[in-house]
């Protein structure tokens, strides 16, 4: 599986992004989703998570209430909307999956399977 992560950018606080992760080359539907991202000079960290089929959703709790993930499969696209931008939010942002059908989530780095490139948000005070 080929995954691509779009859709950053430079947005004031209090603002909003739209991230999009699509994948191909393999059946997305096996797989389960999660964003993670890392600044700099800090480890790579979990951000939210989807299941295979999208009935379940999993958040950070720095993010939970502010950040929505979201599938479509037949787009082969995962979704990332974030409202109220904070400066700390700011950091490259990467999809990845997870071939995997439980309910539950992972929310260790180690434990999926394919990366996307990364895209960069900035979030300015």
């Amino acid at each position: 599986v080929q995954l691509q992560a779009f859709g950053g950018g430079l947005v004031q606080a209090r603002g909003f992004l739209r991230l999009s992760c699509a994948a191909s080359g393999g059946t997305f539907r096996t797989c389960a989703v999660g964003w993670f991202r890392q600044a700099p000079g800090d480890e790579r960290e979990f951000v939210a998570a989807i299941n295979h089929n999208g009935g379940w959703m999993y958040y950070a709790d720095s993010v939970r209430g502010r950040f929505a993930i979201s599938r479509d499969n037949r787009k082969n696209t995962v979704y990332l909307q974030m409202n109220s931008l904070k400066p700390e939010d700011t950091a490259v942002y990467y999809c990845s999956c997870r071939i995997y059908f439980g309910r539950d989530y992972s929310s260790s780095p180690s434990d999926y399977d394919y990366w996307g490139q990364g895209t960069q948000v900035t979030v300015s005070s």
